[in-house]
């Protein structure tokens, strides 16, 4: 579908009456735009002030500031309105050197009307080209030297549409289904969305769908009453109510129950809630933002999504491009998470040597952003020397380097055991050395580590307690 849904504009400037009624008649009936009049170069300045259209048509010869003056203004107001000028047979040569100086186009009077139809609807052509060009150069004078958009990191083209698309959609309500693998920055996405938009003075609320529950992803979305359901002790309200005015992401939205489907269908519908064990609606104002890193489609040919809420979120588009796709950002990413983790865990002198960088280079990312984000973190954290060096990287061995000699890194006392015993020795070595060195770094704070190591903490807390690392030691190593 076409994202532009405003009416075009047209400004038309002349000192003759019959033309302007000529002229807006044309343009109004038989193309749709939207056109204002000025019989003087100075009274469509005053409009301009106030008014931008995309196309302007003025003649040549009229009192006061003449056609050429008036092109010459617009040029310095907004290079990217295209101009058109009208002549008469005295005034050709004028209009020849106007066209020299940038006007796109002029026709003399009298002038045929398919003539004006064909040469204004190639002006708004040109409009659109020059203000996407625009847009584009705005965005990349935002970026910094490292590539920096709303925790975006990179300048390749693919990445810099998504930029615009989102900037484009953040002023508008619209719902917003955001495709793309695990670990291409969705959530990021959804998070640049709400924070260009006129909701960002609220907080975003987000629900990891397939994380809940049927039963708890029901009221928690839409909420309920007391006694609604055995357990229920007092009122509550949904995730739908605390995001009113903001922006609600439902995270993996392909995984939700079809019974849940039906229910968010209607909210989408009908812009209001009905908590559970309530026969009473409420209005809300919510953005919605869906991802989902699945095939949709299919999953409508199995009848395990809707096809209707899929065409409700489905409004527009934004597919987030794989690390494969934006390869040439690799040395802004590592770089930008080389800063991160310096700083997080106090290695303010750490490098990293070529031939980790060439390493992360020509690797195959398949958890894309994330997976190299979670592998420049594990380095910094356990890298022992002043540099990262490629083992520090402890990546598993790319097909073309299986051929290799492996021995190099593998202790000399696991090399001739059997190979499940030997993973097993050389996985507890790893996993007691990781463990201990995360936990050190936040002074035994686990809730940190966790989020440093990229898990959940309770899991963190299973993994401690099967290898028996005694927090309490690395607090009083460090208080």
């Amino acid at each position: 579908m076409d994202e532009r849904t405003e009416i075009r504009r047209v400004l038309i400037v002349d000192d003759e009456p019959d033309m302007l009624t000529l002229l807006t008649r044309i343009l109004v009936k038989k193309c749709g735009y939207e056109v204002r009049q000025a019989n003087s170069g100075d009274q469509g300045l005053e409009i301009l002030s106030c008014w931008r259209p995309d196309v302007v048509l003025t003649d040549i010869k009229m009192p006061g500031i003449d056609g050429v003056e008036f092109f010459r203004r617009i040029k310095e107001l907004d290079p990217t309105m295209t101009t058109i000028i009208m002549t008469g047979y005295a005034t050709v040569d004028m209009a020849v050197n106007t066209l020299k100086s940038g006007a796109y186009d002029f026709f003399q009077k009298p002038f045929d009307n398919d003539q004006i139809i064909h040469a204004v609807a190639k002006a708004m052509e040109r409009t659109e080209l020059l203000r996407e060009k625009q847009k584009f150069d705005e965005l990349r004078n935002q970026l910094s030297a490292e590539g920096e958009f709303h925790g975006f990191v990179g300048r390749s083209p693919r990445l810099l549409q998504v930029h615009d698309l989102l900037q484009r959609l953040a002023p508008s309500s619209m719902t917003v289904l955001i495709r793309g693998e695990s670990g291409t920055g969705k959530e990021l996405a959804a998070r640049a969305l709400h924070a260009m938009s006129s909701r960002a003075g609220r907080r975003m609320v987000t629900v990891n769908c397939p994380a809940l529950p049927e039963q708890i992803l029901e009221s928690e979305l839409f909420g309920y009453s007391k006694g609604a359901f055995t357990g229920a002790d007092r009122d509550k309200d949904g995730l739908f109510i605390e995001a009113n005015h903001s922006t609600l992401l439902l995270d993996e939205i392909a995984d939700i129950p079809v019974s849940i489907q039906t229910k968010l269908l209607r909210v989408l519908q009908e812009k209001e809630i009905q908590p559970l064990g309530q026969t009473r609606t409420y209005p809300i104002n919510v953005r919605v933002v869906a991802s989902t890193n699945q095939d949709i489609e299919a999953k409508i040919a199995r009848g395990e999504f809707r096809e209707d809420l899929f065409y409700r979120l489905n409004v527009v588009t934004v597919t987030m491009p794989n690390l494969e796709e934006l390869r040439a950002d690799i040395p802004l990413l590592i770089h930008h998470f080389l800063r991160k983790y310096r700083k997080e865990y106090g290695r303010p002198e750490l490098e990293i040597s070529e031939e980790a960088v060439q390493t992360l280079l020509h690797r195959s990312w398949r958890g894309n952003v994330r997976e190299l984000q979670n592998t420049m973190n594990r380095a910094v954290l356990l890298g022992g020397g002043k540099k990262i060096e490629k083992q520090d990287l402890m990546l598993e061995l790319s097909p073309h380097e299986l051929g290799k000699e492996p021995a190099a890194g593998i202790p000399e006392e696991i090399q001739h055991l059997d190979y499940n015993v030997a993973k097993a020795v050389a996985v507890k070595e790893f996993t007691e050395f990781y463990l201990r060195r995360a936990i050190d770094r936040t002074k035994g704070n686990i809730s940190l580590a966790a989020k440093n190591c990229g898990m959940e903490r309770q899991a963190l807390q299973r993994l401690l307690k099967r290898y028996n690392v005694n927090v309490d030691t690395f607090r009083h190593k460090n208080g």
